[in-house]
């Protein structure tokens, strides 16, 4: 029974959504892009069913917000040891196809780490030239403790410009490349703001999966 709630499709892929805070369907949506709208909703409501999730309207628009009880939060440990093993054991050259801008920047946004930037608004602009022109260019925009993800140009002036391909970008987020290697190599691009471009190390948003360990065979 515990399999037919927690192992159905795309399933371990919300709960992991739900682990990493995300609340609303629409940004449900950006952290699992290619589920459907209405199999997400199913999926939600057997959760909900199963005594997984808790949905409740907002007070102001009434749109729902969903939370993980009890339960829901005591399979952490499962979804996470899964994204280790994958870590681990899945073929990494395997991991590096069939990429998508939209799940990684979504990912980098909810994991940016504003405390080493300067103490003002800084907009950042990731450019993956190989990728058509509706899909090359992504903005961060940091303020304060605020992260926005922007898919258009918002306007503001751009303090750093990162120019790579969506390969090298993924790779470096999964944990299997170094950024300082692929800086030094010129895969990546910075310019602009110094200070901004040498503390990417620290404020870039890693995989949580990143740091675990690769099997000997990768």
């Amino acid at each position: 029974m515990a399999a037919e709630i927690v192992c159905t499709r795309w399933t371990a892929l919300i709960l992991r959504e739900f682990l990493c805070g995300t609340t609303r369907f629409n940004d449900l949506r950006r952290g699992v892009p290619r589920m459907s709208p209405s199999l997400l909703s199913k999926r939600l409501r057997e959760l909900e069913e199963a005594g997984v999730i808790m949905a409740t309207p907002t007070a102001q628009s009434g749109v729902m917000n969903y939370r993980l009880t009890q339960a829901g939060e005591d399979l952490r440990g499962v979804v996470m040891s899964l994204g280790f093993w994958g870590q681990r054991w899945v073929e990494s050259s395997m991991s590096l196809k069939n990429l998508d801008p939209s799940l990684l920047m979504w990912d980098m946004r909810r994991g940016l780490d504003p405390v080493p930037l300067p103490q003002r608004r800084c907009t950042i602009n990731f450019i993956y030239p190989e990728l058509s022109p509706d899909r090359r260019s992504w903005w961060l925009v940091i303020d304060g403790e605020k992260v926005d993800l922007c898919h258009t140009n918002p306007g503001f002036e751009i303090d750093l410009y990162i120019r790579c391909s969506l390969r090298a970008m993924t790779a470096v987020w999964m944990g299997l490349a170094k950024l300082s290697a692929e800086v030094d190599s010129g895969h990546i691009q910075l310019t602009g703001d110094s200070v901004i471009a040498r503390s990417m190390d620290r404020w870039l948003g890693l995989s949580p999966f990143a740091r675990g360990e690769r099997s000997i065979a990768h």
